[in-house]
């Protein structure tokens, strides 16, 4: 499923975003959509993607949701039912690896590339790459509560598929439930975007992109540093739990040309809930910026 504004005169760029694990294209269209100008709601095409298994696209009870999977349903959904030929992207936390993955088999066609809390853990000589991400992803800690929960999803699959069964399938008593406590003052979409997917997509998800690509992702970076010309931008939140910042430095550090962002007093959330206007604001200007080289 792919969401985009739908006024399409003078049209002249298009731009992809691509959400993280368990979200959906909402985190984008009710936070950045209603905060870009008019302008820039003229001039892009903007094309909020909901990756395969997850929000309002398809589930499929037989797919395995690997990195091929997830391109293909972008290069269907959008690339190729929206005639894109040149494109700007968007990408938060997993959302990255695709991110990568996509600028790297579309070299020609990125005018920019801006990452958000990019899951990039370097890995030490004499470890095994997907097992050393599943350590640092999911270090299998009861606290803060966000690092149980990923340790859950990723080291106890029968524990985390009932969780996932007794919450995403009673999703609308849940999303009731939040309104009615906080008097309907509470905007849900995020957890409408945590409630819309399926064990089997989530699972696969994070075992194949997250943990699966781990030794593919020095290459990705590799690539980008030496064929593509585009700009690479890196922000991440200081107070980030999930995936610390010394992640994007490590981007930075195969790409010296990156220009990395540390915003202070944001997490992996609040690096755009919250300040969406600013960033709104700011992914204007990296758009005009790599026009205008």
């Amino acid at each position: 499923f792919c969401n985009w504004n739908s006024d399409y005169n003078n049209v002249r760029e298009d731009v992809i975003f691509i959400h993280g694990f368990i979200s959906s294209s909402a985190f984008w269209t009710e936070t950045l959509y209603p905060n870009f100008s008019k302008s820039a709601k003229s001039k892009y095409r903007l094309f909020a993607v909901d990756l395969l298994g997850f929000g309002r696209s398809p589930k499929p009870t037989d797919s395995l949701y690997t990195l091929r999977e997830h391109l293909e349903m972008i290069e269907r959904s959008v690339i190729e039912a929206h005639k894109v030929k040149s494109f700007h992207i968007v990408a938060h936390s997993l959302g990255c690896i695709l991110a990568l993955a996509l600028a790297v088999k579309y070299p020609g066609s990125v005018k920019s590339l801006t990452l958000l809390a990019p899951p990039y853990f370097p890995t030490p000589k004499g470890e095994q790459a997907t097992q050393y991400m599943m350590r640092r992803v999911a270090p299998r800690r009861v606290w803060p509560v966000i690092s149980f929960g990923a340790s859950v999803a990723c080291w106890y699959e029968h524990i985390s598929r009932t969780i996932c069964l007794v919450i995403c399938k009673n999703h609308r008593i849940w999303e009731f439930l939040a309104k009615l406590v906080t008097r309907n003052r509470m905007r849900t979409y995020l957890m409408e975007g945590f409630f819309l997917h399926t064990h089997n997509a989530a699972w696969h998800t994070l075992h194949n992109i997250i943990c699966g690509t781990a030794g593919k992702i020095e290459s990705y970076l590799d690539e980008i540093k030496n064929r593509l010309k585009c700009d690479v931008t890196i922000y991440h939140g200081k107070d980030d739990e999930v995936i610390p910042v010394e992640c994007s430095y490590n981007v930075q550090s195969r790409i010296p040309r990156a220009h990395v962002k540390v915003v202070e007093n944001k997490d992996h959330i609040t690096i755009v809930v919250g300040r969406q206007d600013t960033f709104a604001r700011e992914l204007e200007e990296i758009w005009k910026n790599a026009s205008d080289n």
